[in-house]
């Protein structure tokens, strides 16, 4: 199976910053885009920002940046100017090609929790 491991959450002040890591093991042939999605309490998932194989980016707050190291399987987000509406369980996700014969698949970490203070 593919696995994603999160990393980087916790506790920063309104204003602060933090950036999250996600790190992506297992079996695959090669990862089409990787991306983070947040849920706060009593909200539905909401996609934070993506990125493709070939770069291209999709943000929900321009306080917010992605990246990815091809080398070491990781794709980061990088938060900025935090508020505390940004406060929420972040996830990764991965779309994988698992070989061009199986097929791919969409995976999901398990979360690491950011939470922003007043």
């Amino acid at each position: 199976q593919v696995q994603l491991v999160e990393s980087g959450g916790g506790l920063v002040q309104a204003g602060g910053s933090l950036r999250l890591s996600c790190a992506a093991s297992g079996t695959f042939f090669s990862i089409n885009a990787m991306g983070w999605y947040r849920q706060a309490p009593g909200k539905q998932r909401e996609l934070v920002a993506t990125i493709t194989s070939s770069g291209s980016t999709t943000l929900l707050d321009s306080r917010f940046s992605i990246s990815t190291d091809i080398a070491k399987k990781t794709v980061y987000l990088q938060m900025n100017s935090l508020k505390p509406e940004d406060t929420a369980v972040y996830y990764c996700n991965a779309i994988v090609l698992r070989s061009p014969v199986i097929g791919g698949g969409d995976y999901w970490g398990q979360g690491t929790q950011v939470t922003v203070s007043s």
